[in-house]
């Protein structure tokens, strides 16, 4: 699933592309919304928190999630399109310019003022202008039982982070995923560490991690193999609450909790 950094990149091109720019067509390709006329409008703001996207004019804000598969890409007008136009859930054209969101798991028109009803539970955003550090750490703490590796993962407590940077986050403080919030030796600089690594992986790209995706490759730190395990939590009678995914580690540099 595409994370925090990739969707505020997804941002930043398609403000180079449409910012400022009158529309000429607007094909909504999910049936809630087909009849949606967005034409004459003018782009206003292009922005993301967390992993939403947000496209702005003076009447609504479009709003997308890209889930597992999506991906916003843009065209010269006319120009033949990369993937599958079948795949294709949004368009928004201008003059010059088309931009189609392929395979998009959420698509919504809302009125401008209802924006924040998106985002309203959603922690502090890792790449927002307003970070509020102190807001995560009293999120966080709210919950001191839960596995660090699961409250990284829950966009209440902060929002951006995906499967990847929690593994690298975790990695580079040394700390066992499994580990319990409060257990965690020093919580506020791994708070900042999230920060670090997404705000260097938004405007240093691409970024190279060192756990995540090498099973069996040596830890670039001590040499022992990286393993991965799984990673979830359940509730009452078993039911999972946030589903199993593997997370990466080193054995050795992230021992776990006694």
């Amino acid at each position: 699933m595409p994370e925090g950094d990739t969707v505020f990149l997804t941002a930043s091109r398609l403000r180079l592309a449409l910012d400022g720019k009158t529309l000429t067509r607007s094909d909504f390709r999910v049936p809630r919304y087909a009849t949606v006329d967005l034409r004459g409008q003018q782009i206003e703001s292009i922005g993301s928190y967390g992993k939403h996207l947000f496209i702005r004019t003076p009447e609504v804000s479009v709003h997308t999630h890209l889930k597992m598969e999506g991906e916003w890409r843009t065209y010269c007008t006319g120009e033949r399109w990369t993937r599958p136009r079948v795949t294709a859930r949004l368009v928004l054209g201008t003059e010059d310019t088309e931009a189609v969101g392929f395979a998009l798991g959420t698509v919504e028109v809302l009125r401008r003022v209802d924006e924040h009803t998106t985002i309203d539970h959603l922690g502090p955003d890792l790449l927002g202008a307003n970070w509020d550090v102190a807001e995560v750490m009293r999120r966080l703490t709210e919950h001191p039982a839960q596995p660090i590796g699961l409250a990284l993962l829950d966009q209440r407590n902060l929002a951006g982070i995906g499967n990847i940077y929690r593994s690298e986050i975790c990695f580079l403080r040394r700390v066992h995923p499994a580990t319990a919030v409060a257990d965690v030796p020093d919580l506020l600089a791994l708070v900042n560490e999230a920060h670090r690594v997404l705000t260097k992986a938004a405007t240093e790209p691409p970024w190279r991690p060192l756990a995540y995706g090498r099973t069996r490759r040596p830890c670039q730190r001590c040499g022992t193999p990286i393993v991965v395990h799984l990673l979830g939590e359940t509730g009452p009678g078993d039911r999972i609450t946030q589903r199993e995914r593997g997370i990466y580690f080193c054995p050795r540099c992230q021992p776990p909790p006694v």
